[in-house]
């Protein structure tokens, strides 16, 4: 493999926190900017383990909360790159909540940020293209251009009827 191409598990961090009462809201629960604070972290991480640079958050989907993480829970969040376009890496983010005394975990949250890496001038440098290795990789690996598309679109950056991958999915899905 070249310098040029890494695997998605070079990528992938794992970050623990634990909720103390300063990480909640009046109903003991982990306020949701915190928790979105703590995501970008490891997610930048998981873009700097790919790039090997310092980089900057560019965006972040959609985050829902699943479920209410509590007072005293052990969050995990797992994040991996599963795509790289020519500057921006797209990184997969997976959050569960533990309690450990009554040895209960569930998925809390699932989001996408995108990160670009930069140079000590903050110019834009090429990302390492990625290859991915497992069934899962390669559905994460294709579904990142529609997931980009869509982002490219609700910026402003992208026509609707330029984005052939997502224009692709539904024209299929409706049989024309």
């Amino acid at each position: 493999m070249s310098t040029t191409t890494k695997s998605p598990k070079e990528s992938f961090t794992i970050m623990n926190e634990l909720v103390l009462p300063n990480d909640t809201n009046p109903l003991n629960n982990l306020m949701g900017g915190r928790l979105l604070h703590w995501m970008d972290i490891a997610a930048a991480i998981s873009a700097q383990k790919h790039c090997n640079n310092i980089v900057v958050t560019a965006s972040v989907d959609n985050v829902s909360f699943k479920h209410p993480i509590k007072l005293g829970d052990v969050i995990t969040i797992e994040a991996m790159v599963t795509r790289a376009f020519h500057t921006s890496m797209e990184v997969r983010l997976q959050v569960y909540a533990e309690n450990i005394p009554s040895g209960t975990r569930v998925r809390s949250n699932e989001a996408y940020y995108t990160f670009v890496a930069l140079d000590a001038n903050g110019k834009t440098l090429r990302a390492p293209e990625i290859k991915p290795e497992s069934e899962e990789e390669y559905r994460l690996y294709d579904g990142a251009l529609h997931r980009r598309q869509l982002r490219l679109i609700l910026a402003g950056k992208m026509k609707a009827h330029d984005a052939t991958e997502l224009k692709a999915i539904f024209l299929n899905q409706e049989g024309i």
